[in-house]
C-alpha cells in the first residue's frame, strides 16, 4: 500500500513514521507550515527544519503553508494530502495522533473526503508507553518547547529513561501530560533507524513568548 506520513519532525509522527515504514510503502511526508506559532492542528517550533529531516531521511516531503486559522487550516491541509494523492497516488495517511479527538476526527473527515485510509498507529496508547516506545526504536529526541509552569529545566533535554522517570511524578503533581499531549511540550527528532544521516545542532537560541512558553529556536543545523 502506498502512504504518505503527516510530519511535523516531532517525536509521534516520526514514531508514526517508523510503522509507516515497517508496513506500507512510505511514498512522501506531508508537512504543513503553519504562520501561526498557536495553531489549533499543527506543531510550529522549527518546523522548516521538516525538510531537513526528510533529507536524513530520503523521502520526498509536500510542504504546505498555512496562516493557522482555526478550521481554515484544514483546507490547506486537505490541499496537501490532495497534492500527495495526485504525485504519488498515495492509498492511506499515517498521523501521529495520539489522544487529540480534535486532529484526529478532522484529519480522518479529510481521508474520507479523498477516499484515503487514515492510519493512527499510536491513537489512545498510554503516553508513558510511547516515551519508552522512543529508546526502544532509538529514536532520538529533545524537547525544543515547554509551556507549561514547571517544565523549564526540561528545554534541550533529550527524551530517555532519564527523562521519564523525572517526568511521570512532576505530570502527576503538575496534573499535565507527560508526552506533552495538551501542548505542554514540543519535540524535535535528531537521529532514528531510518534516518541515513543523523542532524546535528549548529547554533541555536532560546525565544521566551508572551505566555512565558520557551522554544529552543534552532538557527543552523547539519547532516552528518
Amino acid at each position: 500500500m502506498k502512504t504518505a506520513v503527516l510530519f511535523s519532525g516531532g517525536k509521534d509522527s516520526s514514531l508514526a513514521l517508523h510503522y509507516a515504514l515497517q508496513s506500507s510503502q512510505v511514498k512522501c511526508l506531508v508537512t504543513l507550515i503553519s504562520e501561526n506559532p498557536e495553531s489549533f492542528m499543527f506543531h510550529t517550533p522549527n518546523i522548516k527544519l521538516a525538510e531537513k529531516q526528510a533529507e536524513a531521511a530520503g523521502l520526498p516531503i509536500i510542504l504546505q503553508k498555512t496562516k493557522g486559522e482555526k478550521e481554515k487550516e484544514l483546507l490547506d491541509l486537505k490541499n496537501a494530502l490532495q497534492k500527495a494523492k495526485s504525485r504519488f497516488k498515495i492509498e492511506a495517511v499515517f498521523t501521529g495522533a495520539l489522544a487529540s479527538n480534535y486532529q484526529a476526527s478532522r484529519i480522518g473527515k479529510i481521508c474520507a473526503e479523498l477516499k484515503l485510509e487514515c492510519i493512527n498507529p499510536l491513537w489512545q496508547k498510554s503516553q508513558l508507553a510511547v516515551l519508552g516506545e522512543l529508546g526502544e526504536k532509538k529514536i532520538e529526541a529533545i524537547i525544543i518547547g515547554v509551556f507549561a509552569k514547571g517544565l523549564e529545566n526540561f528545554l534541550g533535554k533529550r527524551i530517555d529513561e532519564k527523562f521519564i522517570q523525572e517526568i511521570k511524578p512532576l505530570s502527576e503533581k503538575l496534573g499535565i501530560n507527560p508526552a506533552g499531549e495538551g501542548g505542554e511540550m514540543e519535540s524535535f527528532v535528531l537521529n532514528a533507524p531510518f534516518f541515513k544521516k543523523r542532524l546535528r545542532i549548529e547554533k541555536n537560541h532560546v525565544f521566551e513568548d508572551r505566555q512565558g512558553g520557551r522554544v529552543l529556536v534552532i538557527d543552523k543545523i547539519s547532516l552528518v
